[in-house]
């Protein structure tokens, strides 16, 4: 649906990195839960894989996703979160 897609991996307290369970990006993606339209464009596909329209923009999903995992106990104290863009370089020229 969307041409960004993004990785949404936790990394635990010894830097190995995990994917996200598909039912927490899900969870952060319910607009009754973030209350800030810029995440609209956004559907979790996969453990692990978001996709996101150009206007998401990722340090704000970042901060907010990160927030919100911690609220709700999925992100352990020593533990953090990372997204990526590994096809950045490919939707940039695909949005010229």
């Amino acid at each position: 649906m969307f041409l960004r897609k993004l990785r949404i991996e936790r990394l635990d307290q010894q830097g190995e990195t995990h994917a996200c369970p598909i039912a927490w990006i899900d969870n952060f993606a319910m607009r009754n839960f973030t209350n800030d339209a810029i995440f609209d464009d956004t559907l979790p596909v996969a453990d692990g894989l978001l996709e996101a329209g150009f206007r998401v923009p990722l340090d704000r999903l970042s901060v907010a996703m990160e927030d919100w995992f911690r609220r709700k106990g999925y992100l352990k104290p020593g533990e953090r979160l990372r997204i990526s863009e590994p096809d950045a370089r490919v939707a940039a020229e695909q949005s010229r």
